[in-house]
């Protein structure tokens, strides 16, 4: 992850883990996120303090029904109308996923970035694309030059 991704932190490196740094790295996963998902809480859970931040943050917030009786925050988020149930995960996900990657792939930028330029010129021609793509692993700079992955 640290060689090919990207990783933040609001705690300085080798901070040891505690169950109150769960719930602060917890708000910066939510914040991160176009929605949330809960799959299972229980009332006092670490879990509903991730849908206080949700809510807070106008995010919507689905969650899987239970049985009565089980996850009882799930089901209450449902009764008090603070989540919309997942019924149907694969109607679920195309609503969210159904995207065509290779439609995405043909664009502009990639296009332009077949004939290795430098990443000045890149920089100059597609400013707000170039940070983007490199931390999504589209494109590698190497000694001053853009590189398809």
């Amino acid at each position: 992850m640290e060689s090919k991704g990207l990783v933040l932190s609001q705690f300085k490196e080798k901070t040891p883990s505690t169950k109150y740094n769960f719930v602060i790295r917890n708000e910066l996963v939510v914040a991160l996120g176009d929605i949330l998902i809960v799959t299972y809480a229980d009332l006092n859970s670490g879990t509903m303090r991730s849908v206080e931040f949700a809510l807070k943050m106008g995010k919507e917030i689905y969650v899987l029904a239970h049985r009565i009786g089980e996850s009882e925050a799930t089901n209450r988020l449902l009764a008090e109308g603070k989540a919309k149930a997942i019924y149907d995960i694969d109607a679920f996900v195309k609503e969210f996923g159904d995207r065509d990657l290779k439609e995405e792939k043909s664009d502009d930028f990639l296009e332009f970035c077949k004939r290795n330029p430098s990443y000045d010129e890149t920089l100059a021609k597609f400013p707000s694309r170039v940070f983007e793509a490199e931390l999504s692993g589209e494109i590698e700079v190497k000694n001053g030059v853009i590189l398809l992955t």
